[in-house]
C-alpha cells in the first residue's frame, strides 16, 4: 500500500478507468433463472459515478472474461463504448483497446478482484481492488477500496479520481444547485 498523497499523485494522471465486471460492478455471484437466463445486479451509485467521471474527461472501459447481454446493456446505458467481453487474457484485450485509443499504461486505473485481473494490474499505473477481492489481488493493488464489489467500489474510485484531479466539485455542483 502507498500513502494517501502517493495515491492522489497517481490518480491525478488517470486517463482511463478500466473495469472488470463480476466482483467489481457486481457482487460476483452468478444468477440464472429457470430458463437459463443470466441475471446480474448493478449498483446505481457505481453507474452514476461512471457517468460523472466520464463527464470530467476520464474514459471508462470494461474488460470481462464472460459474455453477457446484460453487461452490454449496462455499458450502453452508461455511455461506455469500449466493452470487451469473453476475454480471459485481459492484458491482450487492454493492448487492443490501447491500439485504438492510445494511452500510457501508467495513466490507467484498473479495478479487478480475481486472478484473471492480475496481469493487467501488474502492468498499469493504478491497480485497485475491492475488499472482497482475492488476497493476491489485494496484495498487488495500490489501493483497496472500502466498498465491496457491487456495493459502490466503482463509485468510490470514480469520486477519488475526480477529487485527485480537482474535478469533483464541478461534477457535484449541478446536484447542489450550483452551476
Amino acid at each position: 500500500m502507498i500513502s494517501n498523497q502517493q495515491l492522489n499523485d497517481t490518480l491525478k494522471n488517470v486517463r482511463w478507468l478500466v473495469l472488470d465486471v463480476d466482483g467489481v460492478l457486481t457482487d460476483g455471484k452468478l444468477y440464472f433463472d429457470n430458463n437459463g437466463n443470466e441475471l446480474k445486479t448493478f449498483n446505481t451509485l457505481d453507474g452514476h459515478g461512471i457517468k460523472m467521471l466520464q463527464s470530467s474527461g476520464v474514459r471508462v472501459a470494461i474488460i470481462t472474461g464472460r459474455r453477457s447481454n446484460v453487461v452490454e446493456r449496462r455499458a450502453h446505458d452508461l455511455g461506455i463504448s469500449k466493452l470487451i467481453q469473453g476475454r480471459e487474457d485481459k492484458f491482450v484485450a487492454l493492448q487492443e483497446l490501447l491500439a485504438e485509443e492510445p494511452c500510457r499504461l501508467e495513466d490507467i486505473a484498473y479495478i479487478g478482484d480475481d486472478y484473471p485481473d492480475l496481469l493487467v494490474m501488474t502492468k498499469i499505473g493504478c491497480p485497485i481492488a475491492p475488499p472482497n477481492a482475492a488476497p493476491p489481488v489485494q496484495e498487488r493493488a495500490l489501493w483497496v477500496t472500502d466498498a465491496r464489489g457491487g456495493e459502490g467500489t466503482v463509485r468510490e474510485a470514480c469520486d477519488r479520481i475526480m477529487m485527485a484531479q480537482g474535478t469533483f466539485d464541478a461534477a457535484l455542483a449541478p446536484y447542489i444547485g450550483e452551476k
